[in-house]
């Protein structure tokens, strides 16, 4: 594989990036932090992708994109399922709340409107593929997009997502948009038991240290992180074992183990067998 170099156009509003076209090698797993008070809106223009929340996980591609509240969440790729295009390419829509003023005359603290995402899968209606090609665009000629140019884009844009996800109002929209449901801890781990995270990743998903993270985990579930969750893997893995035929190195995917030998030697510390013998027994 040709080995990219990430390739950024951006357009700015008030010294915001306010639109981008970005560019990046395949990858595994790409983090997007919480660092302010943000929220985007992805189209995807080439390959294909997962994402993955607090308590969600979906695909987004040409097709669908991805609207999100500012919150830690990541990107990754199904490399076990042969995603291989060369590169992943996406535009980008990011909004603040300093700008709303300067777009619509809003406060947003006026309204109490909230939704019950923090990211969403949005189709791409024509109007939707239409304003995506208009941005590509001006990113390509960035000399064509004066200030009053983006900002009537930007303004279209509110105005296409609050019919789109059927907000009351663009004040509703917006406002919604800033206000992020934070899941509960437990909630969290248990959607991501059989994900292949890492302990840090999985304390980025809570908004923890690490620390914080292992001492409220010891707190909530009498247990280490790893002890807890390999067990959990281990007993779904008998489950799936004695279920069906799949693959002993399909069934150590799905449930998050980075390797087969590692899910060989997990499994015969916490059964004294290894997988092949269990499902033989």
């Amino acid at each position: 594989m040709n080995q990219l170099k990430p390739d950024l156009k951006i357009l700015e509003f008030k010294g915001r990036v306010v639109f981008q076209k970005l560019q990046v090698p395949t990858f595994e797993r790409l983090p997007k932090e919480y660092s302010e008070n943000e929220a985007c809106f992805i189209f995807v223009t080439k390959g294909e992708f997962q994402v993955r929340s607090q308590t969600e996980f979906f695909q987004v591609n040409k097709e669908i994109s991805l609207l999100a509240k500012c919150l830690n969440y990541y990107y990754e790729t199904n490399q076990s399922l042969g995603d291989i295009a060369e590169n992943i390419e996406v535009v980008g829509v990011m909004l603040y709340p300093e700008l709303i003023r300067d777009l619509f005359d809003f406060d947003i603290s006026k309204s109490h409107h909230q939704v019950d995402f923090n990211l969403k899968q949005v189709q791409v209606s024509k109007l939707l593929e239409h304003f995506r090609d208009s941005i590509i665009i001006l990113l390509e000629n960035p000399e064509l997009a004066d200030e009053e140019l983006i900002k009537n884009k930007l303004r279209e844009f509110v105005i296409l997502m609050t019919k789109t996800i059927n907000a009351p109002s663009e004040l509703d929209f917006l406002a919604a948009m800033f206000k992020p449901n934070f899941a509960k801890f437990e909630e969290v781990i248990q959607s991501n038991l059989y994900a292949n995270l890492s302990l840090d990743e999985l304390a980025n998903l809570c908004h923890m240290s690490l620390s914080t993270f292992k001492r409220k985990f010891k707190e909530v579930y009498n247990e280490s992180p790893s002890k807890y969750l390999n067990k959990k893997k281990i007993n779904k893995s008998i489950e799936l074992l004695k279920e069906g035929d799949s693959r002993i190195s399909d069934i150590a995917y799905d449930l998050g183990f980075d390797s087969l030998t590692t899910f060989n030697r997990v499994f015969k510390q916490q059964t004294g067998k290894n997988p092949s013998g269990h499902r033989l027994s």
